[in-house]
């Protein structure tokens, strides 16, 4: 199937400022693969509040702008919104104006855990950003070990409030067949709402938004992945989304042979 406009709200695009594109070029050869994958809109979304990377919200802006006017001057058709991932920790709240949300209101914003486990004050932090009247959106629980090993941990976070994201490569086996299966039994029981790239480089991950929609839409119907694109759009715009029909994982029965 094909998409008019596909947004990807999660890239690390922008030149030199985290673990993705290391410079210019590379940004600009990023672009036009995701061009080429259908992508027309792009959240930059550079790591902030993690342990290596620090990027307020008026640098992030600054560099994208300047970004944007290099795409226009070569006529590469994508449009670059600033955003951040932010990294969730213990003073995020004390340092929430200077946070970028994935709309200009902030009424939606990257939420990542630490890829190894997921803080114990996370569904508390989840309650305190939502009483700010922001919904956080935990990106890629699918390769956080913590979440792996407890499926339903993620589903407690939804039924909380929250939404989440999984990574286009991690659905199409990227990742290896584990992660695969797991992104696949999160989007079966609707605990993930959207799919974004996550793309870093050229070498790394790279923009197969356009496979894992098409994939979803194999497997579930092609309803679902036109929700997921839409779910995209609408949180881009500050939109009204929500998880909807969510269930918990019931675990494999075992069976024992004497």
């Amino acid at each position: 199937m094909n998409f008019e406009k596909i947004v990807d709200l999660h890239c690390h695009i922008l030149p030199g400022i985290d673990d993705g594109s290391p410079d210019l070029e590379h940004s600009l050869q990023l672009a036009q693969e995701a061009v080429a994958d259908g992508v027309t809109h792009i959240l930059a979304t550079p790591h902030h509040l993690d342990r290596n990377y620090t990027n307020h919200a008026r640098d992030v802006i600054r560099v994208v702008d300047e970004f944007q006017t290099e795409l226009d001057k070569r006529e590469i058709k994508l449009t670059v919104f600033p955003s951040q991932e932010v990294h969730i920790n213990g003073e995020l709240l004390d340092k929430y104006d200077d946070l970028l949300g994935i709309d200009e209101d902030k009424r939606y914003m990257l939420l990542e855990f630490p890829h190894d486990g997921v803080p114990r004050y996370a569904e508390n932090m989840i309650f305190n950003l939502k009483k700010k009247g922001t919904i956080p959106v935990i990106v890629h629980p699918e390769r956080n070990h913590e979440i792996q090993n407890n499926l339903n941990m993620l589903y407690d976070f939804i039924k909380a409030g929250a939404l989440a994201q999984v990574t286009a490569t991690s659905y199409v086996g990227g990742f290896g067949s584990h992660v695969a299966e797991i992104s696949h039994t999160l989007v079966e029981h609707n605990l993930v709402q959207i799919v974004a790239s996550d793309a870093h480089t050229l070498k790394g991950r790279k923009f197969v938004l356009s496979e894992a929609l098409n994939q979803i839409a194999k497997d579930f119907g092609e309803q679902k992945a036109i929700q997921f694109e839409k779910n995209a759009e609408n949180l881009i715009n500050g939109e009204y989304v929500v998880a909807r029909d969510y269930t918990p994982i019931q675990k494999k029965k075992k069976f024992w042979f004497f």
